[in-house]
This record gives structure tokens, C-alpha cells and sequence, in this order.
């Protein structure tokens, strides 16, 4: 491939990391840490506690676990390098190892977009058409929304890792950042990155605005049809299927627009870097959380698995 010439000039990246802070290192491993621990916990566990109760297998619960996969991959491709740079000191990162995390990240990023759309039709579904709702969602056009989901994504960001490590990298190899992310990659490189630039902007345009305007309009549906019913039951019971998705949407969308769609000229690498912990690292470890905690199937199903658990252990005890 022929980003894979350039290795002549750049063999390896200097990762700056958080802060440079002798007393923010253990206070910051120990946070990291937790939040990557709950975030393991959260996510794994939501796709199993899915998997094992029948309850819960249905179209909102499949993409769900989907989800709950995607966080716990793009938390995977940051949180642990940074930790371990972070005990050890060692902030080098080979460039084979930039160009795969930054892959992983964008593929699992751009997932999330399009299955965070996915769950607002499936909502709109739901709410709008409820009796052709087992018609509408099939095993077959969920499947078709998941894979279409990581095969744009892994696509995009085969294109993206492509174009960006065939740019020549001769200014330095320190990457202002905690991890192989686009905007500091580009302002060490010494090629012409108007077209790069441009050719990003257009593809981060389509994978993120597209799944919002689908997002967008199934829930402009959805709150046409709730101011509908007559019964402030009915609404409220409406409404609150939809607060863990919108919850989600916000956190995630917030986060792209302040990161991605704000002029290079304007570009602070220190807020940049707080905003990227919170959407590496924090995101998918609230997501979970929320899903969990404003959810009356999961809870119910979490009471029910703890219960089969305890049982257990005291029928073995």
C-alpha cells in the first residue's frame, strides 16, 4: 500500500499524552483505569445479559448490543495504550501501530453514528407504525442495518488510514495528542493537505450528518405522533422509550461537532484533548450506565439474572 513507503521517514510517533505532570500520573492511572474497567464491565455485560435473556431479543435490544460492541472496541483502541504510557512512560507508538489505532477508532466511531440511526428508526418504528412493527423490523432488515453499519464504517476508515499515511511526515514525529487521531497527524506532515483536508471533511460530513438527519427525522415523526395520543399515560410512557437513545445521541453528537466541524485555525490541542477523553473514554462508559439505569427491561433482567445467581451460589454453597 502506499502509505506503507513513507516508513523511510517516519518510523515511529511520540505520543505527548495527557499532561506532563509528575502528580497527575498516579491520580490519572487510577481514573483511567476505573472508567476502562466499567466500561469492559458495562459493555460486556450488556451484550451478555442480552444474549442470555429471551426477553431481551428483540430488534431496540439486538442493536443495542451492537452498540454496547462498539464501545467497548473504540474505548479498546485508546484507553489501554494510554494507560500503559501512563506506567510505564513510554509514549512511542510504532507507526504500523499509529495507522491501526486510528483504523480502529474511526471504524468503530463511524459505527456508532450509523447504529445510533438504526435504534431512532427502529423507535420510529415503534411508535409511529406500532402494528406493523414486527413487519417492519425483521431479523432480516435489522441484520442489513447492523452489517451496513460496519462495512461503511471499516470502508471510510480504510480510506481515511489510506489517504493519511500516504502524506510524507518530515516536520517531526511528535503528535500532540494521547493517541493517532487526524487533525494532530496533519499538522506534522509536510505534503499538500488541502485536498486530504477537504476529502475528510466530506466523508466525516456524509458518515455523521447523514445517520443525524435520519436520527432527525424519525424523531420529528416520533414527537408528531406522541403530541397525538390523548392520554398524558400514553405520552409519558412514549417519551421515556426514547430518553436513553436521545440521551446517547447527545452526548455523541455534542462531542463530533465540538471535535471535527470547527475551522483547523481554531483548533486547541488542550481542549481537544479534554474533549477526546470524554468522547473516548467517558461515552462508552456512560452509554451502558444509561441504558441500564433508565431501562425497565434491563433492570428487570439484571434483578432477574442476579436473582438466578444468588441461587445458584446458594444452591452450591
Amino acid at each position: 500500500m502506499s502509505y506503507m513507503e513513507n516508513r523511510s521517514e517516519v518510523s515511529e510517533f511520540i505520543l505527548t499524552g495527557l499532561t506532563d505532570a509528575p502528580e497527575l500520573q498516579v491520580p490519572l492511572f487510577i481514573i483511567l483505569t476505573l472508567i476502562y474497567l466499567i466500561t469492559l464491565v458495562g459493555n460486556l455485560g450488556i451484550i451478555a445479559l442480552i444474549s442470555s435473556e429471551s426477553c431481551l431479543h428483540t430488534p431496540m435490544y439486538f442493536f443495542l448490543s451492537n452498540l454496547s460492541l462498539v464501545d467497548f472496541g473504540y474505548s479498546s483502541a485508546v484507553t489501554p495504550k494510554v494507560i500503559a504510557g501512563i506506567l510505564t512512560g513510554d509514549k512511542v507508538i510504532s507507526y504500523n501501530g499509529c495507522a491501526t489505532q486510528l483504523f480502529f477508532f474511526g471504524a468503530f466511531a463511524v459505527t456508532e453514528s450509523f447504529l445510533l440511526a438504526s435504534m431512532a428508526y427502529d423507535r420510529h418504528a415503534a411508535i409511529c407504525k406500532p402494528l406493523h412493527y414486527t413487519t417492519t423490523m425483521t431479523l432480516t432488515v435489522c441484520a442489513f442495518l447492523a452489517s451496513g453499519a460496519y462495512i461503511c464504517a471499516f470502508l471510510t476508515s480504510s480510506i481515511v488510514v489510506g489517504n493519511m499515511f500516504s502524506l510524507s511526515f518530515c516536520r517531526s514525529n511528535i503528535v500532540h495528542h494521547f493517541f493517532c487521531d487526524i487533525p494532530p497527524l496533519l499538522i506534522l506532515s509536510c505534503s499538500d493537505i488541502h485536498i486530504i483536508e477537504l476529502e475528510f471533511f466530506i466523508l466525516g460530513s456524509f458518515n455523521a450528518l447523514f445517520p443525524f438527519l435520519v436520527i432527525f427525522a424519525s424523531y420529528l415523526l416520533i414527537f408528531i405522533t406522541i403530541l397525538k395520543i390523548h392520554s398524558a399515560e400514553g405520552r409519558q410512557k412514549a417519551f421515556s422509550t426514547c430518553a436513553s437513545h436521545l440521551t446517547a445521541v447527545s452526548i455523541f453528537y455534542g462531542t463530533i461537532i465540538f471535535m471535527y466541524f470547527q475551522p483547523s485555525s481554531s483548533h486547541s490541542m488542550d481542549s481537544e484533548k479534554i474533549v477526546s477523553v470524554f468522547y473516548t473514554m467517558v461515552i462508552p462508559m456512560l452509554n451502558p450506565l444509561v441504558y441500564s439505569l433508565r431501562n425497565k427491561d434491563v433492570k428487570n433482567a439484571c434483578r432477574k439474572a442476579l436473582r438466578v445467581q444468588l441461587q445458584l451460589d446458594h444452591l452450591f454453597s
